[in-house]
């Protein structure tokens, strides 16, 4: 049996009613570590999915879970695999599920190496414009109004103007440098530009609309729970509302922006995280979707 129709209902299922499932979900802002996780699962499962449907489009009478373990055995991967056909993975029909993935994979490339860029240019001009402050391991600008933002990545940066540090308190201020070092410590710009990539590669597609503007979200989401670690609730708040207006560059995250009033309602009106059992479950989904569609390619291609 083809599986082609399965794997296309499956895409259909994660393109477009998974991510309803997720926005109309209470548990993602409560569990934001998580919801970035499901996001990027559901994205990776997706690419999986049209690329062994185009396989299979490519080879409607070949046996999907033969040709996987040709390609797993040119790879390499032969351990406990069995014997194959070792010009499986010379066939013509490679071709296009591999053009599938390298586009995805290229794309996300692209992005990080861009953002990448885009960061280096502003160290430099922070190496000529900001001064370097030893206690409170940050450049600081001497501009008026209330800024900061890090520059992740390779040599990672914490920014903070004059302004802010005039206006903020000692604690507010401690707050604000936890948010964005924990944005540098968590790598959050790999996140964003594997998000971007996605969305540039399937730009109509709600999955990816939603991924993109979800993910950053969350993120800030994660680096405000960071934040709260050092300080209490109503000291977060208080640096949020003084740093709303605040607007980073390109390739940069900042405490402030366009999300902050809905995470400043997040921060004073706080929820009990996921219960342990839900939280469970959503990571070994999140661990289980992108082998969903291998799994459904070889039970129907063998059926």
């Amino acid at each position: 049996m083809n599986a082609v129709p399965v794997l296309l209902g499956y895409a259909g299922a994660v393109g477009f009613l998974a991510p309803r499932l997720l926005l109309r979900s209470a548990w993602p802002y409560r569990a934001p570590a998580l919801a970035v996780a499901s996001w990027l699962a559901l994205s990776a499962s997706f690419t999986v999915t049209v690329a062994l449907a185009a396989y299979q489009l490519a080879a409607p009478t070949e046996h999907l879970h033969a040709n996987l373990i040709g390609l797993l055995h040119s790879c390499g991967l032969t351990i406990g695999l069995g014997a194959a056909d070792p010009t499986v993975a010379a066939r013509p029909a490679v071709a296009l599920p591999a053009f599938v993935v390298f586009l995805v994979l290229g794309s996300f490339a692209f992005e990080a190496l861009r953002g990448r860029r885009t960061r280096s240019r502003h160290r430099r001009v922070l190496d000529l414009v900001g001064r370097r402050s030893a206690r409170l391991d940050a450049t600081v600008l001497d501009h008026e109004l209330p800024a900061a933002y890090c520059l992740p990545g390779h040599r990672p940066r914490v920014v903070v103007s004059a302004g802010a540090l005039r206006l903020l308190s000692a604690g507010q201020l401690d707050a604000v440098l936890a948010h964005e070092r924990a944005h540098i410590a968590g790598r959050h710009h790999l996140a964003l530009a594997a998000t971007e990539a996605f969305a540039k590669i399937f730009d109509p597609l709600p999955l990816a609309r939603h991924a993109r503007h979800q993910t950053a979200l969350l993120l800030e989401m994660i680096a405000d729970d960071r934040a709260l670690r050092r300080q209490p609730r109503a000291v977060l708040a208080a640096a949020m509302y003084d740093m709303a207006a605040g607007a980073a560059p390109a390739g940069a995250f900042a405490v402030g922006g366009p999300s902050a009033l809905l995470r400043l309602r997040r921060v004073l009106a706080p929820q009990r995280r996921p219960h342990a059992a839900l939280r469970g479950s959503v990571a070994l989904s999140a661990a289980a979707v992108p082998l969903i569609p291998l799994l459904l390619g070889c039970v129907h291609g063998i059926s």
